[in-house]
């Protein structure tokens, strides 16, 4: 799948949709939006991944979500491997 700007939105609300549905005590793997948007075979979800990472950093960095690596809030401009999307805690 093209990442064009339309898919990006579509992509980015989709992560927003995911996070906010599981609520502050769960996380959502980014492969799900990718998988929403692109479709359930690698070959059209997998090339979502570069573009999601990207969109949750800044999203993270908006605020607006948290990355997660081992249960744990990482910082969103330096992380590696596995990474899971949540909301934000407030307290």
């Amino acid at each position: 799948m093209i990442a064009d700007s339309d898919t990006l939105a579509r992509l980015e609300a989709e992560m927003l949709r995911l996070v906010a549905e599981r609520g502050p005590d769960r996380t959502a793997c980014p492969s799900e939006a990718a998988r929403a948007i692109g479709g359930p075979h690698p070959d059209q979800w997998g090339p979502l991944m570069t573009p999601a990472r990207r969109i949750a950093v800044r999203l993270a960095g908006e605020g607006r979500i948290v990355i997660t690596r081992k249960g744990r809030p990482v910082d969103p401009n330096d992380f590696r491997g596995v990474y899971r999307l949540g909301l934000p805690r407030s307290d």
